[in-house]
């Protein structure tokens, strides 16, 4: 990507900022089924777009914005001919955004998609994926659902017929379909599924607990920043690039200037990454990756490949000619330009330290489904890599006592191979545990990490060696600590492998209803896993209930599992006097027929488990982070306001009683 396509991502992802705030619906689609002959009909969206924005056509350049493309969930009796084409007269011009020719439609937008009807009953459900912007900013991927059914002749001789009466018979299938759909909602038994908002407002509710994820984020960044800096590809540029800064000038303070300008551009170099990765797919689409199969098994892979490179067995560098390149240009200027440049040279130089910090940050933070989580994430990380090079610039001085570069960076380069390793197990677990696998359940996952921890406390005390490491080897105090800690941790965690709770690591471990073999007591176990199923079993038995809501990837939720359900007095009033219903919102699961809804005036379709949990957490009590509890009674109507993440034992307790207490009265 050239310096100038950078900026104007960067500007770009910045105006959306605002635009993300509100909930903005620039097009309207229509979509109609219509039959050419017995065996040829098209599927056909007709957009309006309003004044200013436009759709992007399909096949756009690489790099550019999202072209409109079709999707099939399920087809049966048809079969799809070519592509989806554009139809119309499309707009080539160069985007003010992008920065390069694209084809879009302005006012009225209108794509095709031919199919051919076998014969027989045909049923195809899909949806139209379109990116819409105006001349300063873009929203993220939109999707228009559509089901369509009916009968085909699939012959010949009855091709006349059908051609005469085409539109009466596609209107009337597509309004039965619409009809149908719109009766099948996924609310069952009414009064359960009824909003309570309001009544939950009543108990002093207060949902929104983003101020705390952010710092969150922001601290998680700013530690991942350290971690970088005391590596191979980091630390021995610090005094190096300090000393430049210093000695390109006989000024003193320009000096200092230049190196806080240099470390400016860092934050603003990483900040922008984080930007750009949410402008490109949104806070949904990372969200919905964070569960993604495909993602984190890729991620897990690249971790272990990075962990081996950090092993020594090779090494991983972006090719040369890029930062060659960069770093000729910023000789070639002055000013502003050269010290950004020269940042974004350390930024490519210290990539393979820093790309899978980076990429670990970024994962974790879209789980949260906020459009700024990265950008923070990478706020926090950038001060901490930039810090140094402007305090150094300030005090010179303390070059001289700055350590030098030698084996102590080794062994820390190997000791994030280790810890790379058992956090490559934690993605594979996300995606084992969404889509139920069962491949790694607790006790095989708490198995490898005694292992992998049990081999970095040995190979910080020199058991063993890796191939760049000293051949003098020896062992500090600091490494002899070290060395302790990580085998106390691998001791720590084998009881686990019988059921014990293990607190410090329940945010990574899958959670305890996937152990074979347990022998602790105090464990909570869900009654069910469906909503309407759970409430009427409380109906008839007379009982309130708590609803859990969780995902298999939210670390806060394994955290309350096993530092607070396993108090003896939360798991006594969990298992006997309530009804526990734990509902998994990113379920991957499909339903057996997707199931349209409209919420906020927008038709959408619900197709996995989790998108219909998901729904009656957004619908029913007006929030969508995890954990969440509620406590209702058997109607469905709020006994106490909710409870979110908070491990004090004592307010969980009282939140429980409170809610019992209400229930009897």
């Amino acid at each position: 990507m050239t310096q100038k396509h950078f900026i104007s991502w960067l500007v770009m992802a910045l105006l959306c900022l605002p635009v993300f705030a509100q909930i903005q619906e620039p097009v309207k689609f229509k979509t109609e089924l219509k039959t050419l002959s017995a065996n040829e009909a098209e599927i056909i969206f007709s957009g309006a777009v309003e004044n200013g924005w436009h759709i992007y056509s399909t096949d756009l350049p690489e790099g550019g914005p999202i072209s409109a493309t079709f999707n099939i969930d399920k087809i049966e009796g048809a079969e799809l001919v070519g592509k989806l084409m554009p139809r119309g007269n499309e707009i080539e011009k160069m985007d003010p955004i992008f920065e390069m020719k694209v084809r879009y439609f302005e006012k009225q937008a209108t794509f095709v998609q031919k199919v051919k009807l076998t014969g027989g009953d045909y049923k195809i459900v899909g949806y139209l994926e379109y990116g819409a912007c105006n001349d300063e900013n873009c929203l993220p991927p939109t999707s228009v659902d559509f089901a369509f059914t009916g009968k085909a002749a699939g012959n010949a001789s009855a091709a006349a017929e059908t051609a005469t009466t085409e539109t009466v018979t596609t209107e009337v299938a597509t309004d039965s379909m619409q009809t149908a759909a719109a009766t099948v909602t996924p609310t069952g038994t009414a009064d359960y599924w009824a909003p309570v908002i309001t009544e939950l407002g009543s108990y002093g509710e207060n949902i929104n607990n983003e101020s705390h994820t952010w710092i969150y984020i922001f601290f998680t960044g700013m530690l991942g920043g350290l971690l970088a800096l005391f590596t191979p590809c980091v630390w021995p540029i610090i005094p190096m690039t300090v000393s430049f800064f210093l000695k390109r000038t006989k000024d003193k303070k320009k000096g200092i200037r230049d190196a806080f300008t240099y470390g400016a551009s860092i934050v603003v170099i990483y900040v922008g990454l984080g930007l750009i990765i949410t402008g490109i797919w949104g806070a949904n689409a990372l969200n919905s990756l964070s569960t993604n199969a495909i993602f984190n098994i890729f991620f897990c892979l690249m971790l272990v490949v990075f962990a081996a490179s950090f092993f020594g067995a090779f090494e991983i560098t972006l090719p040369s000619r890029w930062s060659n390149a960069i770093d000729s240009k910023a000789e070639q200027t002055t000013g502003l330009l050269s010290i950004f440049l020269m940042a974004f040279t350390l930024s490519l130089v210290s990539f393979s330290c820093t790309g899978p910090i980076i990429g670990f940050l970024l994962v974790e933070v879209s789980s949260t489904g906020s459009y700024l989580a990265p950008a923070i994430g990478m706020l926090g990380f950038a001060i901490a890599l930039a810090l140094p090079f402007t305090l150094f610039a300030l005090f010179p001085s303390w070059l001289k006592s700055m350590p030098k570069s030698g084996g102590w960076m080794n062994v820390i380069k190997v000791t994030l191979g280790f810890l790379e390793l058992a956090f490559a197990l934690k993605f594979l677990s996300v995606a084992d545990l969404a889509y139920g696998w069962r491949i790694l359940d607790r006790e095989t996952f708490l198995a490898l990490w005694i292992v992998i921890f049990g081999l970095l406390g040995m190979y910080l005390l020199g058991k063993i060696k890796f191939p760049h490491d000293d051949d003098d080897n020896k062992v500090s105090v600091t490494r002899f600590f070290l060395a302790m800690f990580s085998l106390a941790f691998a001791v720590y965690m084998i009881p686990g492998l019988w059921g014990a709770p293990l607190k410090a690591v329940s945010a990574f471990a899958p959670p305890m209803q996937t152990q074979d073999f347990n022998l602790y007591k105090n464990e909570v176990h869900a009654k069910f896993n469906d909503f309407d199923a759970g409430m009427e079993y409380a109906r008839q038995n007379g009982k309130p209930v708590m609803i859990d809501f969780t995902g298999y990837g939210c670390v806060n939720c394994r955290k309350m599992e096993l530092s607070v359900w396993t108090d003896p007095k939360v798991s006594q009033l969990l298992n006997d006097d309530y009804v526990l219903i734990t509902l998994y919102v990113d379920e991957k699961t499909k339903l057996p027929e997707p199931i349209r809804i409209t919420e906020n005036g927008q038709e959408r379709t619900l197709r996995t488990i989790g998108d219909k949990w998901s729904y009656l957490q957004r619908t029913k009590f007006g929030a969508n982070a995890q954990p969440f509890y509620v406590l209702i009674d058997n109607e469905g109507k709020p006994l106490n306001k909710s409870y979110s993440y908070d491990e004090d034992i004592q307010k969980y307790i009282d939140f429980l009683e409170t809610g019992l207490k209400n229930y009897k009265k």
